[in-house]
């Protein structure tokens, strides 16, 4: 199984770099599941309804949120209806939608997506991310009930990423890094077979500071004081993130690929 994965969707220059290339790419690169992370498609914060079916139509098969998952509140009610969308599995105990799902790609493969949140350096604390994704790995094993299995861990710190990556080596096909807005060098596979990435990057106008315009992040930096809010760039955007190829029968994955396509960084 082919599975394609966008990093952070960051506001409208995110969302319209998707909705206009995603169904070439995924065809381009003969994917046959595609996961995007949207949480920041809408206005940097959240992700609305209306742009959630834009992406879903656009040609995702699977939407991925964060920590901003519920900062645009139509998604408390619309995730309960749309399965596709899968909100962290830490988020809280009773936070709407699920934290992981099982679905097909058109062969009738089964994948199963998760997310989890991050504790270290986050505003809040969550529930014990390493605890919650063990229990739902135990329910559905690699290469047995489903094909392929892929973990967005959605947290600040690249120990904690790396950390989950081995924890889950062998048990899952992926578990790619998301939240930091920047693309990491460090694409591999772990020794049991589970493709690895520390952070996808994000979707969005990287000339800018992590999607957001610069003069009030500068603002903040040199004069400790805020004068406006933070808005989403809206030049042009590179989008970000990994090509990951699985084998049907014991879901470890054979090989992994970042991508950086268009926009101001450099492109492979």
């Amino acid at each position: 199984m082919r599975i394609m994965f966008f990093g952070d969707v960051m506001g409208r220059a995110g969302r319209s770099a998707i909705i206009n290339e995603l169904q070439n790419l995924r065809s381009k690169n003969g994917a046959d599941f595609v996961i995007i992370n949207a949480e920041n498609a809408s206005s940097g914060l959240g992700l609305s309804s209306q742009h959630a079916m834009d992406i879903l139509s656009a040609g995702a098969d699977c939407i991925t949120l964060g920590d901003h998952a519920f900062d645009q509140k139509d998604m408390m009610q619309f995730i309960e209806k749309e399965p596709r969308i899968i909100r962290p599995l830490n988020y809280a105990k009773s936070a709407p939608g699920k934290g992981a799902n099982i679905f097909s790609d058109k062969r009738g493969r089964r994948i199963l997506v998760s997310q989890i949140l991050g504790q270290v350096f986050m505003k809040r604390t969550f529930d014990d991310p390493f605890s919650c994704i063990d229990s739902i790995l135990k329910k559905h094993t690699l290469g047995g009930s489903i094909q392929a299995s892929f973990v967005d861990i959605h947290c600040e710190a690249t120990s904690e990423k790396m950390g989950m990556g081995h924890f889950c080596d062998g048990r899952v096909s992926a578990v790619i890094g998301t939240h930091t807005h920047i693309p990491t060098a460090d694409a591999m596979l772990l020794p049991k077979g589970t493709a690895y990435q520390t952070d996808a990057g994000m979707c969005g106008d990287y000339d800018s500071v992590i999607g957001m315009e610069k003069s009030e992040p500068l603002r903040r930096f040199v004069t400790g004081m805020a004068k406006g809010r933070f808005s989403p760039a809206t030049g042009s955007a590179t989008l970000c993130g990994v090509l990951v190829e699985t084998d049907d029968i014991s879901g470890k994955s054979l090989s992994i690929k970042p991508f950086k396509l268009g926009g101001k960084i450099a492109t492979t």
